[in-house]
């Protein structure tokens, strides 16, 4: 039985479902968007979606606010001000909160930042992924090297100090010398923080039916190796798998995810995990995906496409499985907190765990050792069916 004494902290992810063009390594609920988005057709369905999510949080503050996509740039200032007027009005939001916005490069989109900025969104995450432009090329990217860089410069002058620029690496046609000068330029534009992850293909992309030819995985891994260390150098500390961050300017809505916080999802294919006292439980939300069907939908019981409770005998896994991606793990009475469980729940597994170099424990913290994080996916397997 779940025994909740406090429940986690609590975010709001809103996605906007919409993109130029999808791009073929994108697994995300993403789709073409049509001649004219209908924004406000959207805010009204975002704002009545929510409103049926607020009973299962009722007096709970939200921390951070991210806006995920898709493209979110794409819809304009005036709607997300919108938007915002009925947050504000149906949630507590706490006044130094954190509201993220995702955005990709282009002369129409970046030219909003300033208004992005007066309405109260004080944190960008700017879609970069490389400053060659070839590899944007291959990974169906419509922007340049030149429109990345603008945009950045843009956002500064918005008045965004604290921006994430997102970087891969592992690209069709990539080597050492264009993985260091990615990173380089990257470091010269001085963004608070840095995502840091390698190209995977996943199912249900058309890089996945159509495979590119990638490097070989063991220079990718040097590459990865040194890259990191010029990021340190350069004073951006890696704080999770792919994350890396100035000091004090670590994402705080995805260490809210990683800690195994609860969420409110909105929006089309939007995820949501919230715990409850009354009744001790948790449970998964998960919104219609295709956006006309959530625009039809938003606000009534037929907007949930995927509803569930999270187990006892898989809170553990899903805990660690969030969790371990932190380098320096997190304080061991976390687990109980916000799962609702005690940890000898995972006592086995966290033995064998430790026994194979994977984890470092005691009653003080949690973390993955270096070896756990080189090993990540083995050290999460511990934990399946604990």
């Amino acid at each position: 039985m779940f025994n909740f004494t406090a429940l986690p902290p609590l975010s709001l992810y809103i996605h906007v479902p919409w993109c130029v063009r999808k791009c073929p390594y994108c697994d995300f609920n993403s789709h073409k968007s049509p001649q004219e988005i209908p924004e406000q057709a959207y805010v009204d369905a975002l704002i009545r979606d929510l409103e049926q999510e607020v009973p299962l949080i009722w007096g709970r503050s939200v921390q951070s606010i991210f806006i995920g996509g898709g493209t979110p740039s794409l819809l304009s200032a005036e709607a997300y001000d919108r938007l915002f007027s009925a947050i504000r009005a149906l949630l507590p939001l706490q006044h130094n909160a954190e509201i993220t916005l995702e955005a990709n490069p282009g002369t129409v989109e970046a030219g909003r930042f300033e208004a992005y900025r007066n309405i109260g969104i004080n944190r960008l995450s700017i879609g970069i992924q490389s400053f060659d432009n070839e590899a944007l090329k291959a990974l169906g990217r419509i922007h340049d090297s030149q429109q990345a860089i603008a945009a950045v410069e843009t956002a500064r002058q918005a008045g965004f100090d604290n921006f994430n620029l997102d970087l891969m690496f592992g690209l069709p046609g990539q080597d050492e010398a264009k993985a260091r000068h990615d990173v380089e330029t990257a470091i010269a534009l001085n963004p608070a923080h840095i995502s840091y992850y390698q190209l995977t293909i996943e199912p249900n992309t058309l890089f996945y039916s159509q495979p590119p030819v990638l490097p070989e995985d063991d220079p990718i891994y040097d590459w990865q190796l040194a890259n990191q260390a010029r990021l340190a150098a350069a004073g951006y500390q890696q704080y999770e798998t792919s994350a890396y961050a100035r000091k004090g300017k670590q994402c705080r809505h995805n260490l809210n995810y990683w800690q195994f916080g609860d969420y409110i999802g909105i929006g089309a294919g939007a995820h949501g995990k919230i715990s409850s006292a009354s009744p001790q439980q948790i449970e998964r939300r998960v919104k219609q995906k295709q956006p006309q069907t959530y625009l039809d939908t938003a606000g009534s019981d037929n907007c949930l496409l995927e509803r569930s409770w999270v187990d006892e005998k898989e809170v553990g896994f899903e805990f660690m499985l969030n969790a371990m991606r932190l380098l320096d793990g997190v304080p061991t009475p976390l687990f109980q907190q916000h799962t609702g469980v005690p940890i000898s729940l995972i006592k086995k597994p966290l033995a064998e765990a430790e026994q194979l170099g994977l984890i470092e424990h005691d009653i003080h913290r949690l973390r993955p050792t270096e070896k756990g994080q080189r090993y990540l996916n083995t050290l999460i397997e511990q934990f399946l069916g604990a």
